[in-house]
């Protein structure tokens, strides 16, 4: 079955079963390997894209669900300012530890500041809840949050 979705900000266009999870899709057709596979059963997080702005399990996803759909992966987070405030805070306070679930941390933070610029930390953590990090990161990738806030606040009242 023919499916075509924005990817990134480009037309794409895929030829497989209606069935096959996004995630495949993303990795072994497109060849975007940022987005990370993890559990398979949308409880890790690592496989964490956008789309149409919504955090989702790329796994657990089929690609007939993205027909007429934006899908952003980590290799297009910094395409706005909100991605690019995550990213570069994740940078700047050295968040990555083994690396493998951070994709999947920046693409929910990054949908949490979309909708809310200014979160508390309960607002955090709720958000963040559904991404496992092995490596114990957690303050961190918080921290990280609340950083990327800070920066996107910063460029709101133009200083």
């Amino acid at each position: 079955m023919k499916i075509e979705f924005e990817l990134n900000g480009r037309p794409e266009r895929v030829d497989v079963s209606p069935d096959t999870p996004l995630l495949w899709v993303l990795r072994d057709t497109l060849g975007r390997t940022g987005t990370k596979f993890g559990c398979g059963r949308a409880l890790c997080g690592a496989c964490t894209v956008h789309v149409d702005g919504d955090a989702v399990r790329a796994c657990a996803f089929p690609i007939e669900y993205a027909q007429g759909k934006r899908v952003r992966t980590i290799e297009g987070l910094e395409q706005d300012r909100v991605g690019k405030a995550v990213v570069d805070a994740w940078i700047d306070l050295d968040v990555v530890q083994c690396g493998w679930c951070q994709p999947g941390q920046c693409m929910s933070a990054a949908a949490l500041l979309a909708v809310n610029e200014r979160p508390d930390d309960a607002a955090v953590d709720a958000s963040m809840s559904g991404n496992l990090c092995r490596c114990g990161a957690y303050p961190r990738i918080r921290a990280a949050v609340h950083a990327a806030a800070a920066r996107l606040a910063k460029k709101e009242g133009g200083r």
